[in-house]
């Protein structure tokens, strides 16, 4: 008895022992992980490069090499130092974007499917006309539209452009939670609408917001590349997506420049393709029904009850049986007649 006391107590314990295990981070999240992380290192490794992106260092489209590991664009500037600049600038868009369109959205989101009924219908009505609108005409009208495109005005725009599928997921998350016991609990303790949609509603959509915002991210920082190469990007300021822009215009790959393009090609790549990966496996570690490695899990729990079950039955049968029995008074007069 004591072996299975002693696996029952090793299975109980096991999940205390390993808390970071019970998140089940795969393989995808870790590769995830190092590919933001090498991008957030190349956007900071700008402020300790011996070279700033605005020095002048040599001519058009110098080939990489003497000091310059990635040659010279266009004006003569270290390729490698503007790349620095531009991940920073472009990061930071997509930081600010991503922020505000979640909180827009999110808001949008917990009003519709809280309240319901013709406000959520209002809501959700506004909505679907955003949507309908194709968002890249929007931002190109609103980016000529400002007198001078800023970091700041340009992420805004971006994040104001973009919250309207954020709104509709979150509606159908929290349209969920409100017919829950606990909601009507918080309604008949006086609970303010604000409290309820904050202490009672949000942390059942927590998870999720947080997958929406690592791809509102990724999408911004695609935006602001897509309206750089329009030549509606942030003026006086470096990003990936200016830096293609000057590589198209001054034919960088008509003359094979190879340098001026294709590294914030790749940077913009790794950074749509690490964010989405991230967004991949966080729905691994929020969905236990998508998390790998649970049948087997499963399987090992399983053949612990039976290893379990068959100790049990072994010490059964080692037992002594006990006596029989003895027999009653009316069985002993049946015997005798």
């Amino acid at each position: 008895m004591s072996t299975v006391n002693t696996s029952m107590a090793e299975e109980t314990a096991a999940p205390r022992a390993n808390t970071l295990r019970s998140f089940n981070f795969s393989g995808r999240f870790w590769i995830s992980l190092v590919l933001v992380v090498f991008v957030v290192a190349l956007g900071l490794a700008g402020y300790i490069y011996p070279t700033t992106a605005g020095e002048k260092v040599g001519s058009l489209y110098d080939a990489p090499g003497a000091g310059l590991l990635l040659g010279t664009d266009n004006f003569g500037h270290d390729v490698l130092a503007v790349l620095m600049a531009g991940t920073r600038t472009s990061l930071i868009i997509g930081l600010v974007a991503g922020t505000v369109a979640t909180t827009i959205g999110v808001g949008i989101g917990l009003l519709a499917g809280y309240v319901g009924g013709w406000f959520e219908e209002l809501l959700m009505g506004v909505t679907n006309v955003v949507l309908a609108i194709p968002s890249i005409v929007v931002l190109i009208l609103i980016s000529m539209s400002l007198p001078e495109s800023t970091i700041w005005s340009l992420a805004i725009v971006i994040g104001i452009t973009s919250w309207p599928w954020t709104a509709r997921a979150v509606r159908a998350q929290a349209s969920s939670v409100a017919t829950r016991e606990h909601i009507d609990v918080a309604r008949l303790s006086g609970a303010r609408l604000a409290g309820i949609l904050l202490k009672d509603v949000l942390p059942y959509i927590l998870s999720y917001a947080v997958m929406a915002f690592v791809l509102q991210v990724a999408g911004a920082i695609l935006a602001e590349a897509a309206l750089s190469m329009l030549g509606l990007g942030p003026s006086g300021a470096n990003s990936l997506g200016t830096q293609l822009h000057w590589a198209l215009a001054f034919q960088a790959v008509a003359s094979g420049a190879w340098w001026a393009f294709l590294p914030p090609t790749i940077i913009l790549t790794l950074v749509s393709f690490g964010f989405l990966l991230l967004q991949a496996s966080l729905d691994e570690v929020f969905n236990p029904r998508l998390r790998r490695g649970k049948r087997k899990q499963m399987k090992q729990a399983a053949a612990r009850r039976v290893e379990e079950a068959r100790l049990l039955a072994e010490q059964a049968v080692s037992e002594p049986a006990t006596a029989p029995p003895e027999p009653s008074d009316r069985a002993r007069a049946g015997e005798k007649a």
